[in-house]
């Protein structure tokens, strides 16, 4: 992740674009309701996007050869649901494939799959299991959990367009997840670890916001009384 341009068939490309489009154009219209119902929340929901930029553009090396990297889209998930983090996460792989060289736009399809649509699911899922127990514990395994599922799906991907000759996709499956595994489990933690900071960073600066958004008790207002 990100599958680079023309890596994958024409067929298994067309495929991922076609699963991706219903999510895509449900996740636009939960934007468009979010930002007419609570205008307010346009800026978290932009920086939101941002952060899944800035990490997911980290490339980091890893020790099989290839690179990997946090994906960021846990925290939008979390906070707005992850219908919404399709689409931001499609707007951030399209500039990236664009301006970062990062991914592509034959792959675009297979990347929204597996970064903006599976781990954000597979997120706020965790999230909300493990709400229970504890905003912190909550906000890191979703964000860790979510972080692994999109290179699982990777994994997929690839093994079902590059079966091994001998061992088809069980063996391709093992293949390419060794590619990843040892690398990507603590860049998971990691990514776990530096969301629930940026949650609770913007529970103290952002209060209003999140307590709309369902987190953390209602902000205490000041008033100061004349006499």
């Amino acid at each position: 992740m990100h599958i680079m341009e023309g890596f994958l068939p024409p067929l298994h490309a067309a495929a991922w674009t076609a699963v991706s489009v219903p999510f895509l154009v449900f996740g636009a219209r939960r934007i468009v309701r979010i930002t007419r119902e609570q205008p307010q929340l346009k800026l978290l929901l932009a920086s939101a996007g941002a952060f899944a930029f800035v990490l997911s553009a980290l490339k980091l090396p890893s020790v099989s050869g290839s690179c990997s990297h946090p994906t960021g889209t846990g925290l939008g998930a979390i906070l707005f649901g992850p219908s919404v983090m399709a689409v931001l996460g499609a707007v951030v792989l399209l500039f990236q494939a664009v301006l970062l060289a990062h991914g592509g736009l034959t792959t675009l399809g297979a990347n929204i799959v597996s970064m903006a649509i599976v781990g954000p699911w597979v997120a706020y899922g965790c999230f909300r299991l493990a709400r229970p127990i504890g905003l912190g514990l909550a906000v890191f395994l979703a964000a860790m959990l979510g972080n692994l599922a999109t290179y699982a799906v990777t994994t997929v991907q690839l093994a079902l367009a590059f079966p091994d000759p001998t061992s088809g996709f069980a063996g391709a499956l093992v293949k390419f997840g060794g590619i990843f595994a040892l690398t990507q489990i603590p860049l998971a933690i990691i990514e776990g670890l530096v969301t629930v900071v940026v949650i609770n960073l913007l529970i103290r600066i952002s209060g209003d916001d999140l307590w709309q958004l369902g987190f953390g008790p209602r902000p205490c207002r000041v008033t100061e009384v004349t006499t």
